[in-house]
């Protein structure tokens, strides 16, 4: 049994505020070392549950985060930059199952640093009507390519969310939203143990089924008119509103590569602080 891990950092143990998730602060470096801790805990419990192989795909931001120097020796690490599937990258690999680990809510959600890819500036994502965070997007891709989601861990909200797009996932919550910057955070002692015992007990349910393509509409809000327009200029999407975006894809792959695309070109609209 093979698992890919896909390891964002805003969810990960004791993460609450920008300079803890922005590279080259002082504060990054040291929460570096909890999502690293995170991962091993989730790799021993992955492989005491029966896994013969785990890949961590490094998903947040420049996706150069966690210590390779540091990492399960059992496991392998996919880091850097850029990946035709992103936080998914190695789905497509013949995976038993994925986990998501350290993942947060979705943009104009509650919950700690929530977003959706661009930090302040969608202000939500629907996929086929319903709000979906990157972990919704996500699974939704899995599904596609027959792969179970077998655990998430972030905040509780985070695993609220994913009890409605994965319900038959484990969750662990490693700390309490209080503020989009704030948590009640447990020590990563804790979180470690959770986390290792979370994974064992997910195992499980690891096993790839039968994928299914099929078509999908995705709506994006965005909090000012020019990104979207910006956005629109890309073919197969349409201004739906002033702030909104909508396109149809043949499949959830195509439809995560058209979304890359669309959040790539409403960042590059974006100047200074007004946005």
């Amino acid at each position: 049994m093979r698992i890919l891990i896909s390891a964002d950092m805003e969810g990960a143990t004791g993460v609450t505020c920008t300079a803890d998730v922005v590279p080259q602060t002082e504060q990054w470096q040291r929460f570096r070392r909890m999502l690293t801790a995170d991962v091993n805990a989730c790799v021993a419990g992955l492989f005491d549950g029966g896994a013969t192989g785990v890949l961590v795909n490094e998903a947040h931001s420049a996706q150069r985060n966690a210590l390779l120097e540091d990492l399960d020796p059992r496991a392998r690490m996919l880091t850097g930059r850029h990946k035709p599937l992103s936080m998914m990258q190695g789905v497509d690999s013949g995976v038993d199952g994925v986990v998501f680990l350290g993942y947060h809510t979705g943009a104009g959600a509650e919950g700690v640093l929530a977003h959706t890819y661009l930090e302040n500036s969608i202000t939500e994502v629907r996929l086929d009507g319903v709000a979906a965070s990157e972990g919704r997007l996500n699974a939704a891709l899995a599904a596609e390519h027959g792969v179970p989601v077998l655990l998430v861990t972030g905040d509780d909200l985070t695993c609220a969310d994913a009890g409605r797009y994965a319900p038959r996932a484990e969750r662990v919550a490693v700390k309490e939203c209080v503020s989009r910057y704030a948590a009640v955070c447990k020590p990563p002692a804790v979180t470690g143990q959770e986390i290792a015992a979370a994974a064992r007990a997910a195992m499980a349910h690891a096993g790839r089924g039968h994928g299914d393509a099929c078509a999908h509409t995705v709506e994006v809000d965005f909090d000012a008119t020019h990104l979207a327009a910006a956005a629109a200029l890309v073919p197969t999407v349409e201004l739906a509103a002033p702030r909104t975006v909508r396109y149809t894809a043949e499949s959830m792959t195509e439809a995560m590569r058209a979304f890359k695309v669309v959040t790539a070109i409403a960042a590059g609209a974006i100047d200074g602080i007004y946005g």
